[in-house]
């Protein structure tokens, strides 16, 4: 330990790997406090000491007790200077040191730190580790550790070639880039050869576990998407009404769910896991009310005029942006996580986070619940029969005008409901309805106006084309490739993807 304070870098690194190769657990504080500028040297007898900053001096630790000996000024001890090698050493030998640690999470980084390092006099430690490990998952990242090892450090090209051959099971970025290193270096001809075929069957691996993960990518923003328009696509299919407000509702669905969390904040924090449950029925009265409100003090009056509909509730959602500005403020707004959505699923290659999880189950809940309502409620049929011949509906005494108004506050009710899902993903912000109302529209518009199995589908192709074009043209391109796609389509199937049908619609 000592050595340390040797004033060369080269024999810093040796006293490093030294005090890694013991496997002394008293090391992790010491090289701990190596890493991140706190080992010093007292001036009086270059004593190697752990300091602390306590105001206008530095508490002296003895680094093998960790017990406290005494204060100094701070000229009177030489901080341990730290390049980039020893630093790299350091985290090598700080992974080696914590392998034998009872968390698992701390020894999956440790595996992980010396495959970065690679450094040979940890293999006893590391092999030692792994006769000890209980958990699959960590003597996987391990056995992928010794195995980069022995490929890249080993003298013997059996050896290597042998480690080469393990690392054909672990199909992950880090790998290949070993595998192309070893491939373009190595001394020895049969080592390259090996190492080339096992990148180019990693690299194979690779580019299918990235189709699954723009799968979920675009499933994902297909759920956001279905979220954001199916409830467009109820009032634009019952009502004829073009509602460029409805971007306005989502928001107001997350604003919703922020002032939820700040109650929980404010009043129960330890319930704070349950304000999303609370947030999403208060979220879908808070907007269905104010759709209801809108439908009845404005929209009725312009049914039939379709420009002075666009141009009124392209008017109320800046008036409700700014409300909202007046209200919270211009600034994001802090919407956090419940615990159980936080997190991923660590797969590997693939991590797949728990939000947008979640999300998608919710999305599926969402429009499970909405079809079984249309389908086998009353309210449902009437609105059914109001969709598809509005004048016959009336003339069987269904009552129109309560229809349009339920139905516009079921609309912008979901609406508020995506605001809070979108609200675990996204800026909460005045401009939030802004980002998906376009894209709404597109949805309704491609799958089938007015038909729920068309918007599903419909969302969900326009999601995985966006996630699947975005890696090759960019988010603008391919929004822009697929906006030129749906109007090509529309040129062929001008009532979409699933149209609908009746007397009134045909006509």
């Amino acid at each position: 330990m000592q050595q340390l304070a040797d004033g060369d870098f080269a024999a810093k690194i040796a006293a490093v790997e030294a005090l890694a190769a013991t496997g002394d657990p008293r090391s992790v504080p010491v090289l701990d406090a190596m890493i991140a500028g706190r080992l010093a040297v007292r001036s009086a007898d270059r004593r190697v000491l752990i300091t602390e900053p306590r105001g206008l001096v530095l508490l002296l630790i003895d680094p093998l007790t960790e017990v406290e000996i005494g204060e100094a000024e701070k000229a009177a001890v030489e901080p341990i200077t730290v390049n980039n090698r020893l630093r790299g050493a350091l985290r090598g030998a700080l992974g080696g040191l914590t392998l034998l640690s009872p968390s698992a999470d701390r020894r999956r980084e440790a595996a992980d730190a010396v495959f970065r390092t690679r450094e040979m006099a940890l293999l006893p430690l590391l092999e030692k580790a792994i006769a000890r490990e209980t958990d699959d998952s960590v003597r996987k990242r391990m056995q992928r550790a010794v195995a980069a090892v022995q490929a890249q450090s080993s003298a013997d090209a059996g050896q290597r070639s042998t480690a080469i051959a393990v690392l054909a099971d672990f199909a992950d970025p880090d790998v290949r880039s070993l595998l192309a290193g070893i491939a373009a270096a190595d001394a020895d001809p049969a080592v390259r050869a090996a190492a080339l075929e096992v990148q180019q069957r990693v690299e194979q691996r690779l580019a299918i576990w990235g189709v699954l993960g723009n799968v979920f990518q675009g499933i994902s923003l297909g759920s956001v998407l279905l979220l954001a328009a199916v409830g467009l696509a109820i009032t634009f299919g019952v009502m004829g009404v073009i509602n460029m407000a409805h971007g306005e509702m989502v928001m107001l669905g997350a604003y919703t769910t922020f002032v939820v969390q700040d109650l929980f904040r404010t009043h129960a924090p330890a319930a704070f896991d349950v304000s999303v449950l609370v947030a999403i029925p208060a979220a879908f009265v808070v907007t269905a009310l104010i759709g209801i409100a809108i439908e009845r003090g404005i929209i009725r009056f312009l049914y039939g005029r379709p420009l002075e509909t666009l141009l009124a509730t392209w008017g109320l959602s800046l008036v409700l942006q700014q409300a909202v500005r007046t209200i919270f403020g211009p600034s994001n707004r802090e919407v956090g996580n419940p615990s159980w959505m936080s997190g991923a699923l660590d797969l590997g290659v693939l991590t797949l986070t728990y939000n947008r999880i979640w999300i998608i189950v919710f999305s599926a809940i969402v429009f499970a619940a909405l079809m079984l309502l249309i389908r086998a409620s009353a309210f449902g049929l009437e609105m059914r029969a109001v969709t598809q011949n509005r004048r016959m509906a009336a003339a069987m005494g269904i009552r129109t005008g309560r229809v349009d108004a339920l139905t516009f506050g079921l609309g912008s009710g979901i609406a508020g409901i995506a605001g809070v899902a979108l609200s675990q993903i996204d800026n909460v912000s005045p401009n939030l309805g802004q980002s998906y109302i376009i894209d709404s529209f597109m949805v309704v518009v491609f799958g089938g106006v007015g038909n729920l199995w068309g918007t599903l589908v419909g969302a969900l192709s326009l999601g995985l084309a966006n996630k699947f074009l975005e890696p090759y043209a960019g988010a603008v391109l391919a929004k822009i490739f697929i906006l030129v796609a749906i109007i090509l389509f529309i040129q062929k199937r001008p009532r979409g993807l699933f149209a609908l049908k009746g007397r009134a619609v045909e006509n």
